[in-house]
């Protein structure tokens, strides 16, 4: 006779194992069931390119996973992760020689800013000084504002609420203090003229001040590893190459909570939820897509900016305006010519990714959803433009666009790796207004980023269903 599972999460991203660690630790028997054959969905790492190359295959820097209050909690150190800090957290490249590099110290990064030294100061300040009320704020879903300090978190949120590129040109004049706040506000994977992109820029902006911009030592799957040994120390199990199609297919389970794409679940369950329901699932907009490509190189990207080499995350694109553009080009469904490119250069500060003497080099841009363009000339152009020379380095390339990436992580449909457009009130309400986490069905429950407080490794998804999840399980659903 088969068990029967207090909780069956599918999917083991790091929400999924977060949600799975929070039952385990309660007490409760928990499965968790992966489709690919390794788990932790977009915080992998693997050899992509050439051996001993170790590439992540989506997420890399975490400024969130070390402002998470749950990886704190559950002291993932113990069980072998290290982050490593870059001496700089980020460096963005304009003309020549110059750069805007942003330094853990306010007063360090306001400094280098020219005409915006005092700008710069005012606003991040007391972003800086209330970044435990703005962190509360950030990792807690809407439906449950934290209680303390409703004043500090107010005077952030009306900030939050602006649109990155208009809040830039009232509150800054040169284009550095610009660039590095556009650079920023374009995580959103959104036209940075559309509200609330504000909200991102300046909470990776504080987040770099007060807890950096670090990388995961050995790579992110170093994340989920611990997760995975925080999971089966509390009697959890898990069992990867196990792709589910149908609700059916699970075990048996009296809750069953998805680390997957709403729209995945939505398919999954399929009649065990209303259709009305799964209507406005459906309606839940997908974010665009990504177009990614993991280099082997024979040595250090060749940086005209030389301070670009201080910091293990570099944005790539130029001046505000330029960044503008390209976010506006795949928001109209087009693919950049002249792309922001995200990049990150771990192999610089953890000698545990490449072959002594080499490098690894990860970069993606922004593209349509489920595009199918060849993304790469356009990213390589922009790496040449800052980076002269930056082509005679490589040694193999790894390219994936959106179809490839959601053939290694099914939750990445048309390449959305944010589980859903982050824009709007979708930045807010995941994936509808109202209660998040719950569906109509009391059994089936969503621990992804497509619900609060989105994406990011930080674990409070999976967290924040977690304890829907005990109420049910404590009241017998």
């Amino acid at each position: 006779m088969s068990r029967t599972w207090d909780a069956v999460v599918v999917g083991s991203g790091p929400n999924g194992l977060a949600a799975a660690v929070v039952l385990a630790k309660a007490g409760h028997s928990v499965k968790v069931v992966e489709g690919q054959p390794t788990h932790g969905g977009g915080a992998r790492t693997l050899e992509l390119t050439l051996p001993g190359f170790r590439h992540d295959l989506c997420s890399a820097i975490h400024p969130m996973g070390a402002a998470s209050p749950l990886f704190a909690e559950l002291e993932l150190h113990q069980h072998g992760l290290q982050f490593l800090h870059s001496p700089a957290p980020l460096a963005h490249p304009l003309v020549g020689e110059q750069a805007v590099v942003l330094e853990r110290d306010v007063e360090a990064t306001a400094a280098r800013l020219g005409v915006d030294e005092g700008a710069y100061l005012e606003l991040m300040r007391p972003l800086v000084r209330d970044f435990e009320v703005i962190k509360a704020l950030l990792m807690s879903p809407v439906t449950r504002p934290p209680v303390k300090a409703p004043l500090k978190a107010a005077r952030f949120g009306l900030q939050a609420l602006r649109r990155a590129f208009w809040f830039a040109e009232e509150h800054f004049e040169g284009p550095m203090a610009k660039a590095l706040l556009a650079g920023c506000a374009a995580h959103s994977f959104s036209a940075l003229t559309t509200p609330l992109t504000n909200s991102i820029g300046l909470a990776l902006l504080a987040a770099g001040h007060a807890v950096g911009w670090p990388l995961a030592k050995g790579g992110s799957q170093a994340i989920v590893d611990a997760l995975v040994a925080v999971l089966r120390a509390h009697g959890g199990e898990l069992e990867v190459n196990r792709p589910i199609a149908r609700l059916e297919e699970l075990p048996p389970s009296k809750l069953v909570l998805f680390d997957t794409h709403a729209h995945v679940m939505e398919r999954v369950c399929g009649e065990a939820l209303p259709g009305w329901f799964r209507a406005a699932v459906r309606a839940f907009k997908r974010g665009p897509g990504v177009f990614k490509l993991d280099y082997a190189l024979s040595g250090p990207v060749p940086w005209l900016a030389k301070e670009c080499a201080r910091a293990a995350t570099v944005h790539v694109g130029g001046t505000m305006q330029e960044l503008a553009n390209s976010e506006a080009a795949h928001a109209e469904g087009r693919v950049p010519e002249r792309p922001y490119v995200l990049v990150t250069q771990q192999s610089l500060f953890d000698e545990t990714r490449a072959p002594e003497g080499r490098h690894t080099l990860w970069a993606y841009c922004h593209v349509p959803n489920g595009s199918e363009e060849d993304a790469t000339p356009y990213i390589e152009a922009q790496l040449e433009r800052f980076a002269p020379g930056f082509s005679q380095r490589v040694l193999a390339r790894h390219a994936k666009g959106p179809a490839g990436l959601e053939a290694t992580n099914a939750s990445y449909l048309g390449g959305d790796i944010s589980g859903g457009a982050v824009e709007g009130l979708q930045l807010l309400f995941r994936p509808l207004p109202g209660p998040p986490y719950v569906t109509p069905n009391s059994r089936i429950l969503l621990c992804s980023s497509s619900a609060p407080p989105g994406p990011a490794v930080h674990g409070m998804c999976g967290y924040w269903a977690a304890q829907v999840a005990l109420g049910r399980l404590r009241r017998g659903l």
